[in-house]
């Protein structure tokens, strides 16, 4: 089949992505690089060490009940090595029912001669480090890319860097028996309008797309993870709820083909609760051709490490406001109102 990659056991790579997109479940990312979780725990006054990381990813993957919201589980490289007593965690995720990945990009930095832009590190190496990774129990990879929108940004250089990076690493990851979750991120750092992001998220993923195909990416066997359509942060009038939802569609209505079998939105900086109500709205539009989901990381994890606040004495409510959390985004996965899944939980 055209687009397609060959000598692939697609079986395997298919299997994962219906664990993936089980119904009512989503993705948790907690591959926060040391610089982000580090930052976070300063916040809270919690030391950032080898340790505190691994007990704070321990007590969220521990939470009772999660795998009834949480389909899969992205980790970052120092956590796929640790473990959870005496089990490295990948296999402890797998035991509790949540696929284990993993990000493998390396980061972003500046884009030579663009200024105020940005590509993604990390292909030098990554073909043995996927195979390490699959050896250690992950069985899908994650690569970020980031495109900012602003005056005269962003450039059409900006756009075709990150989408061939994007589309090499989703080739390796196939090749390596991984399925690959594409994520060029449109950040909401600005002052743009609701149509001004529609219009870049819509260019970016169209040329992410031709890239995966020149490439020959299979596209039945990767997820795309992209943000919603939204004001920037900064603008001076925010869209509503509706108006979010119906840019979001069609604009992935436009440019993402019907052969990706699911896309996960990341939030991006948005409130947990917003996270839920946007999410909820765009997945009661209905009648998409993909799979429609969620791959938070702060909007899941943000009361649960206020909550925490590095004291094991925590943990239980800790787990609490994580599992209320997901339940809420579960329930918003299927359509329904989100004030009734603040309720339900």
């Amino acid at each position: 089949m055209i687009g397609r990659a060959t000598n692939m056991p697609i079986t395997t790579l298919e299997s994962t992505v219906a664990a993936l997109l089980a119904p009512g479940k989503g993705i948790l990312a907690a591959d926060e690089s040391f610089k982000t979780i580090g930052n976070r725990f300063e916040a809270l006054k919690i030391a950032s060490t080898e340790e505190s990381r691994r007990a704070y990813r321990e007590l969220l993957f521990a939470t009772p009940k999660l795998a009834e919201h949480i389909s899969g589980v992205i980790l970052f490289d120092e956590t796929l090595r640790q473990r959870m007593g005496a089990t490295l965690m990948p296999a402890g995720l797998a035991h509790a029912g949540m696929v284990p990945g993993i990000k493998v990009d390396k980061g972003t930095a500046a884009l030579p001669r663009f200024p105020g832009e940005k590509f993604t590190q990390g292909l030098d190496g990554l073909h043995d480090r996927l195979l390490e990774y699959r050896q250690l129990g992950a069985r899908f990879t994650k690569w970020r890319a980031v495109i900012t929108i602003g005056e005269g940004l962003p450039t059409l250089a900006s756009i075709e860097a990150n989408a061939r990076a994007l589309a090499l690493f989703a080739a390796l990851s196939q090749e390596a028996n991984l399925v690959p979750i594409v994520e060029p991120e449109v950040l909401m750092d600005g002052d743009h309008t609701l149509a001004r992001c529609e219009e870049v998220t819509t260019l970016v993923l169209k040329s992410v797309f031709a890239a995966l195909f020149e490439h020959r990416v299979a596209l039945e066997v990767m997820l795309l993870k992209t943000g919603m359509v939204l004001s920037g942060k900064d603008s001076q009038r925010q869209a509503g709820i509706e108006e979010v939802s119906g840019a979001t569609i069609r604009c992935l209505r436009r440019a993402v083909p019907a052969a990706v079998p699911g896309i996960v939105f990341l939030s991006g900086g948005q409130s947990a609760i917003e996270a839920t109500e946007r999410l909820n709205a765009i997945c009661s539009v209905g009648g998409a051709p993909w799979k429609l989901s969620f791959s938070y990381g702060r909007a899941l994890q943000n009361e649960a490490m206020e909550a925490w606040r590095g004291s094991p004495a925590n943990m239980v409510a800790a787990q609490s406001a994580l599992q209320h959390r997901a339940a809420c985004n579960g329930l918003a996965v299927q359509g329904r109102n989100s004030s009734q899944a603040e309720r339900s939980t």
